[in-house]
């Protein structure tokens, strides 16, 4: 069997992310995707192996890039050597987030669709995109403990919870009428992150 190209393989992704993202994990399966892609479905299931693990694919595609600079976001914190405040513990989350959104506008919903799909799938398909962000949700557990000594870590992880779910929001919404990330410029990004702060902060606190 010929392997796939990097081209061609990048092209399962994209229409995988995309019929996921309208569909969800159980509307889409691997014969619409190599449909819409225009590829073998005997060389699919030779580099993916199965629809769950193109699904992963598709996460890890752009968690990886997000949980790369929320880490060192968070460690920049670590650096100057003083107690991090709860609004930049959020901003470092929100702002890798947002900015990966908007990096294609051509795909803007579609990204803006599958990763809140991603994070509210059914088990045991939510819990792929969970084992990617892990890495971070725990750092940012360690760094809100500091910034909030008095909160049980039960208390932190709920919170925190919310905090993605105001996430997800704000992303499936992206680009509407009435949505907080109204564009695609660093403008939007800022405006919407500190709109975002302003509001999820004091549920932290409290």
């Amino acid at each position: 069997m010929t392997p796939l190209t990097t081209d061609t393989k990048e092209q399962i992704i994209n229409v995988a992310e995309r019929l996921f993202a309208e569909r969800g994990f159980a509307g889409t399966t691997l014969r619409n995707v190599v449909s819409e892609a225009g590829v073998n479905l005997a060389a699919v299931h030779y580099h993916f192996g199965s629809k769950e693990e193109l699904f992963k694919a598709v996460v890890a595609r752009f968690a990886r890039p997000i949980v790369e600079q929320e880490l060192i976001l968070l460690e920049q914190l670590k650096q100057r050597n003083e107690t991090p405040s709860v609004e930049a513990i959020l901003t470092a989350m929100l702002k890798p987030n947002l900015e990966l959104l908007v990096r294609d506008p051509d795909i803007l919903l579609i990204r803006a669709q599958f990763m809140g799909r991603c994070r509210t799938e059914p088990e045991p398909i939510q819990s792929i995109a969970a084992q990617e962000f892990a890495p971070a949700i725990g750092a940012f557990l360690d760094a809100l403990q500091l910034a909030l000594p008095d909160h049980s870590r039960s208390q932190l992880f709920w919170k925190l919870d919310l905090v993605i779910a105001v996430l997800v929001r704000t992303q499936t919404e992206a680009g509407g009428n009435f949505a907080l990330l109204k564009g695609t410029t660093p403008e939007d990004i800022q405006n919407a992150v500190e709109q975002l702060v302003e509001f999820l902060s004091p549920g932290m606190r409290s």
